[in-house]
């Protein structure tokens, strides 16, 4: 599949996740470590946003019953969270994010 262009670099800060809504994909997209990271949006827990929750290094924490996923895996942290999240290879491309949605 196709890697598709999902924002600039410039748009994402490290602690602070940014919400994209790209077709049929609601992303996070986080900056950690120097890296950009790309996960599904909403918590696989209950439905609410990840970018609305406290990330600190690679861990972003759900903020409506606070457990925690690895960003860079999607493993499940701390409960209630339990599902991984889905994540997205990242290629950086320039100044431009682009994600493989089909890609695992």
């Amino acid at each position: 599949m196709t890697a598709i262009r999902i924002c600039r670099t410039s748009d994402v800060t490290e602690g602070e996740p940014l919400l994209v809504d790209e077709g049929d994909l609601t992303l996070a997209v986080y900056a950690a470590g120097g890296e950009f990271f790309v996960t599904d949006a909403i918590c696989t827990h209950g439905m609410a946003a990840l970018t609305d929750g406290y990330q600190e290094d690679f861990v972003i924490e759900c903020p409506l019953h606070g457990g925690s996923f690895d960003i860079r895996s999607g493993a499940p942290l701390t409960a209630p969270c339990e599902i991984a999240l889905k994540t997205y290879p990242v290629v950086v491309d320039g100044d431009w994010i682009l994600v493989k949605p089909g890609a695992e």
